[in-house]
């Protein structure tokens, strides 16, 4: 095998054509399997998405709500270009930001404030 490398890394430096086959030996063929996998196993059908709706449990269905009205007030507020910079703060110490509707800058607590500045000193 280290035969076979060897050979293939001298053919890379000599030759730019072999060089750029290889490249796109490499590049392309695991593209197209990978794509023809997806192609493969992706099924749209309609009674296997209805059996999966059905069958869906509580939590799941609520989480989703959840996460739509989320993604919903994310893109409301980057359509009125509004400052999100605090939900990165937030991120950054490992919290999700819970907001009332329509109301967009909300005090970070004190308490989280203190509790990080523990955490860093440790």
């Amino acid at each position: 095998m280290t035969m076979a490398w060897r050979w293939i890394v001298r053919r890379t430096r000599e030759s730019k054509p072999f060089f750029l086959a290889f490249a796109t030996i490499c590049g392309v063929v695991p593209g197209v399997i990978g794509f023809g996998v997806m192609q493969f196993t992706n099924t749209r059908s309609e009674k296997l998405e209805s059996h999966l709706r059905t069958s869906a449990r509580p939590e799941s269905l609520k989480m989703g709500q959840v996460n739509k009205e989320r993604l919903a007030e994310y893109l409301g507020e980057l359509q009125r270009k509004e400052d999100t910079n605090d939900r990165y703060v937030a991120a950054l110490r490992g919290e999700t930001l819970t907001r009332k509707p329509y109301v967009r800058i909300q005090p970070i607590s004190e308490i989280t404030d203190a509790r990080a500045d523990k955490e860093q000193k440790k």
